[in-house]
């Protein structure tokens, strides 16, 4: 018996990067995945359905199961679409992995609002509308008396912590991500479904955008050196996530190389009280010896 045997999953942006490595390790557990890809470039532009096609191809050569799709995850239709095609393809559903972006960078004085949407859709309304229709068949299912024991797994970044210059949009989505999966583990939680939200660091088109990336993110000259920012790193912990047995939700994850960070909601720094209504003067006196370093992505990342 393999850990995921039974288990049917969805991984959105699955022909490449992140999503083919978390697609192939879920197939090589026993799950039957449904590849989601568009096969569009790094800032979501064109399509090609083959980059699906070939993690197929690469999972029933192994013996798996696995369907190719390029519905738009960002359609609130097709996402659905793509819900009942897990069902219909493979018996049921139990694991939905968003993993799905693009990128669209600019500074915010200079960004147009085409950039800003587009980003913003398939980032955050591209876990939104998968996870919307997943929740609607789990929740069916649980009314009807059947066991539900799903996952949903978010994928976020250290962006959302800590900010990244020239991507207002995309820091925006990630940290309006982290906010989705906290309501999808509270309203998911009574039809059995958990959620979890995974913030990787690896070599990606997306990642290898950010200006000076190329030569941190590259792969170790030496063949048999641990590759610290290979994708393969990251999906041993989504194929945990995705297991029946595993309890963990409402929970925020940062992985990369060997090194994995149980993250928290901004937690209470201070906890000041006034006598009354705070005044001016009262404020000038207390909060600029209070003031919180801002984190930064060094802290989360060793680059």
């Amino acid at each position: 018996m393999k850990r995921l045997d039974g288990r049917v999953a969805i991984v959105t942006g699955a022909g490449r990067g992140l999503g083919r490595s978390h697609a192939l390790a879920l197939a090589s557990l026993g799950a039957a995945v449904v590849v989601n890809d568009l096969g569009g470039d790094v800032h979501g532009l064109g399509a090609d359905t083959s980059p699906a096609e070939e993690v197929v191809n690469e999972i029933r050569s192994s013996g798996g199961r696995a369907v190719a799709t390029n519905h738009n995850v960002a359609d609130w239709d097709q996402a659905g679409q793509m819900i009942s095609l897990a069902v219909e393809a493979f018996g049921d559903l139990h694991v939905l992995v968003n993993n799905a972006g693009i990128l669209r960078d600019r500074t915010l004085a200079n960004i147009t609002e085409a950039e800003w949407d587009a980003v913003i859709s398939v980032h955050l309304k591209g876990h939104a509308a998968p996870t919307h229709h997943a929740l609607g068949y789990w929740r069916g299912r649980s009314k009807a008396g059947q066991p539900v024991r799903a996952s949903v797994i978010h994928t976020t970044s250290v962006a959302a912590f800590a900010g990244s210059f020239g991507q207002a949009n995309y820091t925006a989505a990630k940290l309006g991500i982290i906010g989705l999966s906290q309501v999808t583990a509270l309203e998911g939680h009574r039809y059995g479904v958990r959620s979890n939200a995974v913030s990787p660091s690896a070599r990606t088109r997306i990642g290898l955008e950010t200006p000076g990336a190329g030569e941190s993110l590259k792969a170790p000259a030496e063949h048999h050196a641990f590759d610290r920012f290979d994708p393969a790193n990251v999906s041993p912990l989504i194929a945990w996530l995705a297991e029946a047995e595993c309890a963990a939700t409402g929970q925020i994850f940062h992985i990369y190389a060997n090194r994995l960070l149980v993250l928290a909601m901004p937690p209470i720094v201070h906890d000041l009280t006034a006598d009354g209504r705070w005044t001016l003067e009262a404020l000038d006196r207390e909060l600029p010896a209070r003031y919180v370093r801002a984190p930064q992505i060094s802290d989360f990342l060793e680059l």
